[in-house]
C-alpha cells in the first residue's frame, strides 16, 4: 500500500479516521455509489442524480476524490468539452464496504434498494462483488 502523500496531514493514523477523512462527508460515498452501481459517469449525471447535491459541492467532492486517487477523470472522446469519471483500482476496492453498508441499511431500515439486488448481495457477497469488479474492468 502506498504511503499517503507527504503534504497530506492526518488527524491520526487510525484506519477508521483515515477512511473518514477521505470519505466521511455526506456526498463522497454517494458519488462512489453512483459510479459503482448506477453507471453515472459525467458531472451532469451526478448533478441530476436525484440526491440534490449543489454544483459547488459536487465539483469539490469530485476534485477531492480525484486527489485521493479514488476516481479518475478523462476527457470524453465524443465531446472534448466534457469529462468522464470512473473509479480507480483504489475506488473499486470500496465495493465490499458499499455492499456491507447496503446490507446493514436494508437489515435495519426501509430503503429503496431493489429487493432482488439486496437478496443477491446477501446470498453470495463474493459473487456479487466479483460481478461489480468485472463490470468495472469493462468500463476502462
Amino acid at each position: 500500500m502506498a504511503p499517503p502523500a507527504a503534504s497530506r496531514h492526518r488527524r491520526s493514523g487510525c484506519p477508521i479516521s483515515i477512511a473518514l477523512e477521505l470519505l466521511g462527508d455526506a456526498w463522497s460515498l454517494l458519488i462512489v455509489r453512483d459510479l459503482m452501481f448506477k453507471e453515472r459517469r459525467t458531472y451532469n449525471d451526478f448533478l441530476n442524480g436525484g440526491e440534490g447535491i449543489a454544483s459547488n459541492i459536487l465539483a469539490d467532492r469530485l476534485r477531492k476524490l480525484e486527489d485521493a486517487n479514488i476516481i479518475e477523470k478523462r476527457r470524453d472522446p465524443e465531446d472534448a468539452r466534457r469529462f468522464l469519471y470512473r473509479l480507480s483500482a483504489k475506488g473499486i476496492d470500496l465495493a465490499p464496504v458499499l455492499v456491507e453498508l447496503v446490507l446493514w441499511s436494508a437489515r435495519h431500515e426501509r430503503t429503496d434498494a431493489p429487493p432482488a439486488v439486496v437478496r443477491g448481495m446477501r446470498a453470495d457477497r463474493e459473487s456479487f462483488i466479483a460481478g461489480v469488479r468485472k463490470q468495472w474492468r469493462g468500463t476502462s
